[in-house]
């Protein structure tokens, strides 16, 4: 029996209200065909069944309120082998194993006792994953909360925990592959549930097939459990003889033909990075040098020349290209372009600086950015809106979730600090650090990337002067800061004097944001940045 998660429906959408079953308990149906019409905060769905079968149990009677993500109904899916009940007799059970083929690992009789485990949404407009690391394998006990696997969506790397404790019947994919959102990432045997019945004279279904002498069956890459140590589970370093490190430090390091296994991490529990990969590459280079120089006679070298490299694109690039060829194709876009003299503000965080740090918060200037950007949003509301696909409604959101793009180890992720309106310059100044911290980890939650209305990209820091941002899509407008230059101005009285001076881009979508509005807001935003004491008259 298999149970049919209510799939994400919208953006947002949480939860829906169930107003008509189109089945009922016991009913056959087929492949998407119609179970269900629901209602969500923006329109009346109809879902469809993933499979075909028999519908066993419906979850919800109508007009109830539906979880996005939680189980609908029950349904006994066409084609999935049929369980044997416990009280059959042991010579149904041995016909039963001499029908199998004797060099395939024969399935379990008994698997009420086990439960598939739902890949969840792990991020706004994420359908898919790549499996990074298994934490444990096939046969393996584990515990509540437990993390069991490491994945890596378009926008960060995600921890998976287990739901329940029990034992691992079995795992669906392998490290590498890409596993689909909202469908099973692996089957476990319940703790407390029907223990699972194996014929004896079958084979044990684990990821190595072993003919099961005793009933006690270990793997060379069995994980540790918490009761091994004493209620503390630790993953191990190394799972399937692989080295600890990201795709994207795999992939480094076939482009610098660095072998992983010669190279000592220096990340949590082993891990290699990028920088330990560069560093060795460098070390190999260097060594290689050396040799070439101290050889007595030099040797022509053939240079080969054409040859090509082909790569999927995946993660967070594939998640870019996607994301700005809609905002690019969709979104009619206009820049605005302005300096600000950055002075006042260069003294303003000099004065703020050290009683910040005093209580642990590193203060830059993108705090101002962003409380300064909330102050103006108040008198420009439109420029925190969005407007849907057909452009016939326009959604002014209370909340300023200002978003910045942050260069993580696995790519250009855009974390988001939630109700700035009501945060302090301190409180601010904090969360940028979590947030950032997390980023560059690839440890960013699904919250802390989800629901952004406005987005900051600082092209500066990498030494960019001028930029036109791409609208992160649905949202409507986009800032990217350039790098500060000290440059000459003249003063009121044609004086020339030194100004520390900043480069910023609007990008705005010309569908709901006009020139003007644009650069009235950005005029009231330079105003607070220019003039920090005077963001004082409007703070709450």
């Amino acid at each position: 029996m298999t149970d049919f998660i209510l799939p994400d429906i919208g953006e947002g959408i949480v939860e829906c209200e169930l107003l008509e079953w189109l089945i009922a308990e016991g009913d056959t149906i087929v492949e998407d065909q119609p179970v269900a019409e629901v209602m969500t905060d923006k329109a009346t769905v109809q879902i469809p069944a993933m499979h075909s079968g028999k519908v066993k149990k419906l979850y919800y009677k109508q007009g109830d309120i539906a979880k996005v993500h939680s189980p609908l109904f029950a349904m006994d899916v066409e084609g999935e082998n049929a369980s044997v009940v416990q009280d059959s007799s042991p010579g149904d059970q041995a016909a039963a194993t001499d029908t199998t083929d004797a060099t395939s690992p024969a399935p379990q009789q008994t698997v009420s006792g086990n439960e598939d485990f739902i890949l969840p949404d792990i991020g706004e407009g994420i359908v898919e994953c790549e499996i990074v690391k298994w934490l444990i394998a096939e046969g393996d006990t584990v515990a509540e909360d437990q993390v069991v696997v490491e994945v890596m969506t378009d926008k960060a790397v995600v921890e998976i925990p287990a739901k329940h404790s029990g034992q691992i019947a079995k795992l669906y994919y392998a490290q590498g592959d890409i596993a689909k959102v909202h469908t099973p990432l692996f089957a476990m045997h319940v703790e407390g549930s029907e223990r699972t019945v194996q014929s004896e004279a079958e084979p044990t279904v684990l990821s190595q097939a072993t003919p099961a002498s005793t009933t006690e069956v270990t793997t060379p890459t069995k994980a540790v459990s918490t009761t091994d140590r004493g209620g503390e589970y630790e993953p191990p370093k190394v799972i399937d003889g692989r080295v600890l490190a990201s795709p994207a430090v795999r992939r480094l390091a076939r482009e610098l033909s660095v072998d992983l296994n010669q190279v000592k991490g220096s990340g949590k529990k082993g891990r290699v990075m990028k920088a330990d990969v560069a560093a060795a590459s460098q070390s190999s280079a260097s060594n290689a040098s050396t040799e070439v120089s101290s050889t007595a006679t030099a040797s022509v070298q053939t240079v080969s020349t054409g040859g090509t490299r082909t790569e999927a694109i995946r993660g967070i690039k594939a998640a870019m290209a996607k994301q700005m060829t809609q905002s690019v194709f969709t979104i009619p876009h206009f820049t605005v372009s302005e300096e600000i003299e950055m002075d006042n503000l260069i003294a303003a965080r000099q004065m703020l600086k050290g009683d910040f740090e005093k209580q642990g918060v590193k203060l830059s200037f993108m705090p101002f950015f962003i409380k300064a950007m909330s102050l103006a949003l108040k008198a420009f509301p439109i420029i925190n809106s969005q407007v849907n696909e057909d452009c016939t409604e326009i959604t002014y959101f209370d909340d300023h979730n200002i978003g910045m793009a942050v260069d993580s180890k696995i790519g250009l992720i855009v974390p988001n600090i939630k109700g700035v309106q009501n945060l302090s310059l301190f409180d601010v100044a904090k969360e940028a650090n979590r947030l950032i911290d997390l980023a560059r980890d690839g440890k960013l939650g699904a919250d802390d990337i989800k629901g952004g209305t406005i987005s900051i990209s600082n092209i500066g820091v990498l030494g960019g002067t001028v930029a036109t941002p791409v609208i992160n899509k649905p949202e409507s407008a986009i800032v990217a800061l350039g790098k500060m230059q000290r440059l000459p101005r003249f003063d009121e009285n044609d004086n020339v004097k030194a100004v520390n001076i900043m480069q910023i881009s609007w990008s705005g979508d010309h569908r709901i944001i006009d020139g003007a509005t644009m650069v009235r807001f950005n005029n009231l935003w330079k105003s607070y940045l220019e003039n920090p004491m005077s963001m004082l008259a409007d703070m709450r």
